[in-house]
């Protein structure tokens, strides 16, 4: 079923019926765009590089410059993304820290 001009769709934020494109539009405007060190686009999966040694808090090791971090998730905050490392669970970086590889 396509949105046409009839389709509304309940907003629990407002209370309102509103029309479904009208919402459709609004998610798509606060969608949220995480970007890396250089600028670049990151996304669900995708793999990064560490610009710089990083020491881990709580895991007494550093992450040395140069390593690649594989298949990231992105979180609420656009500056901070989930990682996947063999070493180090639970791992969080910093966007400003990785580039997309």
């Amino acid at each position: 079923m396509t949105a046409g001009e009839d389709d509304y769709v309940y907003d629990e934020a407002t209370g309102e019926w509103r029309p479904a494109s009208e919402v459709a539009a609004a998610a798509a405007a606060a969608r949220i765009v995480v970007r890396d060190s250089a600028g670049h686009e990151l996304a669900d999966g995708d793999s990064v590089t560490v610009i710089k040694d990083l020491k881990v808090k709580g895991a007494g090791q550093t992450l040395k410059q140069g390593t690649v971090i594989r298949s990231i998730r992105l979180t609420d905050d656009p500056e901070l993304i989930d990682c996947r490392h063999d070493a180090i669970k639970g791992l969080v970086l910093r966007t400003e820290f990785v580039r997309k590889r």
